[in-house]
């Protein structure tokens, strides 16, 4: 085994301002938009009108695992489809909600039923669908290619696009920011053996 390697990824240091990681800390769930945020926001339809979406690996590998380190997840999407909802059940997101256009009051129920505040929440969303939530929570956070109206708002812009790994960044700079990142690196040395 390459102990160099683990030793490189266990050193990696995101360079956040303190006030940011202060914020990070804070977030007790992760509420994400679909279309645009989990996948580039392409839909294809087969010939019987099947529809089907691109979902990003990276975001899967955290996305299956971050519960176990304390972050609840939830996503909230306008449309209702098979494919979503069959990805979203195997990448064991805590709160799944489709077909809501009105994401605002959707979000104010998940927090309810965790007894969690808007404060204790992230929110990453690419579209002008997501200013409610967006404005409402403690940590609103866009892809790398959101609209340019929520890039010049939001608290943090990632670096990489939708459907693109931006979640699995902010959730490993979630993971840094609350000290998991060690025992989320050390996870994946169970797979060496």
């Amino acid at each position: 085994m390459n102990n160099r390697l683990i030793e490189v990824a266990l050193a990696f240091r995101p360079d956040l301002p303190e006030e940011l990681v202060a914020r990070l800390q804070k977030v007790k769930i992760l509420l994400v938009d679909v279309d645009g945020v989990l996948t580039n926001g392409t839909i294809y339809f087969s010939d019987d009108l099947q529809e089907s979406k691109g979902f990003s690996t990276r975001d899967g590998l955290v996305l299956g695992r971050v519960s176990r380190y304390g972050l609840l997840t939830g996503a909230i999407s306008g449309r209702d489809s098979a494919a979503t909802r069959a990805r979203l059940t195997a990448l064991r997101f805590n709160e799944i909600y489709l077909g809501h256009l009105s994401k605002w009051p959707v979000v104010e129920e998940i927090l309810a039923k965790h007894g969690l505040s808007p404060q204790d929440a992230a929110y990453i969303g690419d579209d002008l669908i997501d200013l409610p939530p967006l404005s409402r929570v403690g940590l609103s956070v866009a892809p790398g290619d959101a609209h340019p109206a929520l890039q010049a708002g939001v608290d943090v812009v990632l670096n990489n696009p939708g459907g693109q790994g931006c979640v699995r960044e902010f959730i490993e700079l979630w993971l840094w920011a609350n000290g998991k990142w060690e025992e989320f690196i050390r996870s994946f040395e169970d797979f060496a053996k």
